[in-house]
């Protein structure tokens, strides 16, 4: 008999490695799913940079539009979908399960970190979703339409100024978690050579133009908050047609275009594999 529930208890254990580690794989998934779809983003920043105008709007919303359309490309919907769910649901275990060996300010940074990507994946996975489901929204009326909503509030134009610099500086430390290759600490042990310079040239490029970009849509929403013109809250879209739009912005914006494709690829490619799950 004991040999027998000695037995039972291993086959349990290992029956639970093997559904953690289905799981795992699945949550990487969602990584894959996002860095797609800023590989597409960046394609299309380039087109715009270039004046040819793009297949579609900069952001998650034309990327997927773009994806749909491709062959096999509902399928592919689903799967980013399914990923960027699995991924968006581990991360939001991380802020109940994953406080072991921690203490004070470090619990609760690691729950926001936790939180933050919970959300957000599950933001990118709702766009898939959505697509997959025969539905689509234009990015920039949607901006539009929150940043109006909430600024027929009571004191809404202030609460959307510090939506927006909220954005700018989410966009701020993006840059700074470039520029000194903090973005390492989120990833295992990298094999050195090849590998190790891949992680290092597209982490360092891809946070940074991120970090651009997100800083040029929180300025966005505060100009619109401050002239109480919600529709110069268009998105990321909108964000980087402002860029082009600059003395040499088709030059700032290839070069951020340029850098969202190295995202996407750190993102899709490099994180997918190394992440710490």
């Amino acid at each position: 008999m004991t040999h027998t529930g000695h037995g039972a208890r291993l086959t349990s254990a290992a029956q639970k490695a093997a559904q953690s580690k289905g799981f795992e794989r699945a949550a990487r998934l969602g990584y894959v799913a996002s860095g797609l779809l800023h590989l597409l983003i960046g394609v299309i920043a380039l087109q715009i940079a270039s004046g040819s105008g793009g297949s579609g709007s900069a952001d998650s919303s034309g990327a997927v539009s773009t994806l749909a359309g491709q062959p096999g490309g509902l399928i592919l919907l689903w799967i980013c979908f399914l990923g960027c769910l699995t991924l968006g649901l581990f991360q939001l275990s991380r802020i109940w399960l994953d406080g072991r060996g921690l203490k004070g300010s470090q619990v609760w940074r690691m729950r926001g970190s936790a939180a933050g990507q919970a959300l957000t994946y599950g933001a990118i996975g709702v766009s898939f979703g959505t697509f997959a489901l025969g539905g689509a929204k234009d990015s920039r009326q949607s901006s539009a339409g929150w940043s109006a909503r909430l600024m027929a509030q009571p004191a809404g134009a202030v609460l959307l100024g510090v939506v927006g610099l909220g954005i700018v500086v989410v966009g701020g430390y993006f840059i700074f978690k470039g520029a000194a290759r903090r973005f390492r600490k989120d990833l295992q042990a990298v094999p050195p050579g090849t590998w190790d310079r891949a992680v290092t040239v597209t982490g360092t490029l891809g946070f940074v133009a991120k970090g651009i970009s997100l800083a040029i849509l929180g300025i966005l929403v505060m100009v619109a908050a401050f002239t109480a013109d919600p529709e110069k809250s268009s998105g990321l879209d909108g964000a980087l047609h402002a860029l082009r739009g600059q003395p040499f912005g088709w030059l700032a914006l290839g070069a951020v275009g340029l850098g969202l494709l190295c995202y996407g690829l750190y993102t899709g490619i490099l994180r997918a594999r190394f992440a710490k799950l």
